[in-house]
């Protein structure tokens, strides 16, 4: 891949300083980089839909071709393999595999995650399946969606399918990626598909995809199935602005969205009461045994974590206002609160075994004479990942961590014009440029 420049090389942890058998890998999506949008049987799913509407994507771009990962799948193992990772975490396509939701399956489409997974077992790649990263098929939102509780049972009879035929292969199954987003991000501002704005419809969402998380634990436990099963959950710690009564008010509520409406159910068995009081009648519906199927055992958690937040009564908080560095996100680079965060969660629940599942920056990664000079990324993934090793040394079970993400790719509601890959990817010609940032990591876990 090349040679780090000497001031990238002495920015260098060990990865002997973290525990024997730790787990380092890299992260994508299905929709984010697949492409094939309409090959081989995939059906459209509600991000396809989306992207066709006016004005929803920065770029007015769609996933349809997004980094052909589909018809490049041996380059990229190769690529994968390379970085000397242990592990690789993608999402399966829903559509992809059964175009309606319900009903038949698509053998071509299981034949690509069969090429996938038999190329990571050749490669000694472990894999860490997803098995929902926000791409639902459009004919299940035509039927109401995450809104329409049947949806549980169709979501667990495609997870059931998905797990009989490569749980062999794989070494965890995650249920859903960040139901946060989908729920406020997807039903309640409208920015991110299918782009509804109603805060009653988003909690119902998100209690669906907690109810339909534990259905599908459970049914696949009851097949047999003895492998680690978990779920990722987007998380930040939150402050007050300020020591005023009403920013602590904030805080308090603000954390009861972001953390505990979905931490407290799945370990505590119940939904935070002041945050269902502050939603009045836009709580949702809780039918009785809901709430013990929401709270079966975890084998394990995923963290993604990309920044921390404030809360302010009275205006919008300006990440820049702490004076640290934002990424081309607008997100303020703060590693203390992943360790924070971490130490939190540790004091205030029994958890599981906690992988790191996303944490990366986006950043302007321009190449100049075949090389993308991203030191910004390097320091980002340095701090972060030293950040999660303070965790261990505190006591917190961190089992894996997973870089954010591979390469350059579609990236929601903002097309193309954000870069989180550690590899470059020229949408023209869909080349692959491994940044420096890459060979950092490579040379990381390569000692």
């Amino acid at each position: 891949m090349g040679k780090l420049p000497s001031d990238i090389q002495s920015l260098m942890i060990k990865r002997s300083d973290f525990p024997a058998g730790f787990t380092w890998g890299v992260a994508t999506s299905s929709f984010q980089i697949e492409g094939a949008g309409q090959q081989d049987g995939r059906g459209p799913s509600i991000w396809d839909t989306f992207c066709e509407e006016p004005d929803r994507i920065a770029d007015q771009s769609n996933g349809l071709v997004a980094c052909d990962h589909y018809n490049r799948l041996e380059a990229d193992l190769d690529l994968i393999a390379s970085l000397g990772v242990t592990a690789y975490r993608f999402s399966v396509a829903w559509s992809r595999v059964q175009p309606l939701g319900h009903g038949p399956w698509n053998e071509a489409g299981f034949a690509f995650y069969e090429r996938l997974l038999v190329g990571l077992q050749k490669r000694g790649i472990e894999a860490y399946l997803t098995l929902y990263h926000w791409d639902l098929p459009q004919a299940l939102q035509e039927q109401g969606g995450w809104n329409n509780r049947e949806i549980c049972q169709h979501f667990c009879d495609y997870a059931c399918e998905v797990v009989r035929r490569f749980g062999d292969r794989v070494q965890t199954v995650c249920t859903h990626n960040e139901p946060w987003v989908v729920s406020i991000l997807g039903h309640e501002t409208g920015i991110f598909a299918p782009g509804i704005k109603d805060r009653k419809v988003a909690y119902q969402v998100g209690h669906h995809l907690l109810l339909s998380h534990g259905m599908a634990l459970k049914a696949i436990r009851d097949m047999g199935f003895r492998k680690p099963l978990g779920i990722v959950l987007n998380q930040s710690p939150i402050y007050p602005a300020s020591d005023a009564p009403e920013d602590v008010a904030k805080a308090r509520l603000d954390d009861g969205i972001v953390v505990r409406w979905y931490m407290d159910p799945l370990f505590k068995g119940a939904y935070p009461a002041d945050v269902l009081a502050w939603l009045g009648d836009d709580a949702p519906s809780v039918q009785a045994g809901d709430m013990a199927l929401i709270a079966q055992p975890l084998d394990f958690m995923g963290v993604n974590y990309y920044t921390r937040n404030f809360s302010c009564a009275s205006e919008t908080w300006d990440a820049a206002k702490p004076g640290n560095p934002l990424t081309e996100m607008g997100w303020e680079i703060y590693p203390p609160g992943l360790t924070e965060l971490l130490c939190r969660l540790h004091k205030d629940y029994t958890l599981p075994a906690i992988y790191i599942t996303e944490n990366g920056g986006a950043f302007k990664d321009p190449v100049v004479d075949g090389r993308v000079d991203d030191r910004d990324r390097v320091a980002y993934l340095h701090d972060h990942i030293q950040a999660t090793l303070h965790a261990i040394e505190k006591g917190v079970d961190v089992r894996g961590y997973f870089v954010w993400s591979l390469m350059d790719n579609f990236e929601w509601a903002s097309g193309y014009e954000k870069r989180f890959g550690i590899v470059h990817v020229d949408y023209t010609t869909l080349r692959r440029t491994p940044k420096q940032s890459a060979l950092w990591y490579q040379s990381l876990l390569k000692g």
